[in-house]
């Protein structure tokens, strides 16, 4: 049976303790999502308080980590979600997508609407993915890919 959480604290205070563990162990969040055999994003975000996992996931990464049945058991809870506090995020890294999204929102929507008409993109049926490649001026650059289901709206 699935059992959802009201209250994100438990998921929080975990999420702490999975922070600490996998740095305790010296494990990279791939060797994580490599044990639950799930995408390193959907993992990440899930040991961070954001998905429920299946329980053959949360048995393997609370193996790996060495947390105990509870931890396992509350892996596989679905999450109040929401990371991000109100206001304006004060972390530089979270806020630069808080920028993009207050520079472009407004282009991505249009071109969203225009290509699909009035919806959405869901946020649940979803794929994220962050790779790193060369800048051809130099250095590094962030490729990240949102891939996320259309939902259009319909009239009811």
């Amino acid at each position: 049976m699935q059992h959802a959480q009201f209250d994100p604290t438990a998921r929080q205070a975990l999420a702490v303790a999975v922070v600490d563990a996998k740095t305790r162990r010296d494990l990279s969040w791939q060797q994580l999502a490599d044990a639950a055999g799930l995408s390193v994003a959907f993992v990440t975000a899930a040991l961070l308080g954001q998905h429920a996992l299946p329980e053959s996931a949360a048995k393997a990464v609370a193996g790996l980590l060495g947390l105990d049945e509870d931890a396992v058991r509350l892996l596989q809870t679905i999450p109040t979600r929401g990371s991000v506090p109100g206001g304006i995020p004060a972390d530089p890294t979270i806020y630069r997508f808080h920028e993009m999204l207050q520079v472009y929102g407004t282009t991505l929507k249009a071109l969203v609407h225009e290509q699909f008409g009035d919806g959405i993109i869901s946020a649940i049926n979803f794929k994220l993915d962050v790779r790193k490649v060369a800048d051809p001026e130099g250095g590094e650059r962030a490729v990240i890919t949102l891939d996320g289901k259309y939902l259009p709206t319909r009239p009811f």
